[in-house]
């Protein structure tokens, strides 16, 4: 039996490994954000993803990068342009999302920019993705609510 709340949460996580697919094309090759978003529905399989999701990270991240820029380079250790590609698209998505989606825990944010890095990127680039959020996290989201022992 499926858990529907794992799928849903699978779901998500399918979302984000896509939009990190669509827009590190859209860095490298510049192409127009809807061109990218009709060929991968095009030629991908999203009857498992969050499609909603999918097209909000791609959309809003592409479209906002300059702010999300300004806003995760103060906890960087190096310039914006040194960071990797893949680097640099894992922390938009994870930034955008710690600053518009207060709904979605920023432990479950930060899991998931780690998982990513830990599959797509460099060797040792989920640790710098682990500490760079974790930073931001704690300025950027209520303090209380990163305890891990929250009152019900």
């Amino acid at each position: 039996m499926t858990n529907k709340t794992g799928g849903r949460f699978e779901y998500r996580r399918r979302a984000r490994r896509r939009a990190l697919q669509a827009l590190y094309q859209w860095r490298l090759t510049g192409q127009d954000v809807g061109e990218i978003l009709a060929q991968f529905r095009e030629l991908q399989d999203f009857s498992n993803v969050d499609t909603e999701l999918f097209a909000t990270l791609v959309r809003k991240v592409s479209v906002g990068q300059a702010g999300i820029d300004e806003k995760i380079a103060p906890f960087l250790d190096r310039p914006l342009a040194q960071l990797d590609v893949i680097e640099h698209v894992i922390l938009s998505i994870a930034t955008y999302e710690l600053l518009n989606s207060i709904e979605v825990p920023h432990q479950v944010v930060i899991d998931e920019a780690v998982n990513l890095a830990k599959q797509f990127g460099a060797e040792q680039g989920h640790s710098f993705i682990n500490g760079v959020l974790d930073q931001a996290a704690k300025e950027w989201r209520d303090p209380a609510s990163l305890s891990p022992f929250t009152p019900v």
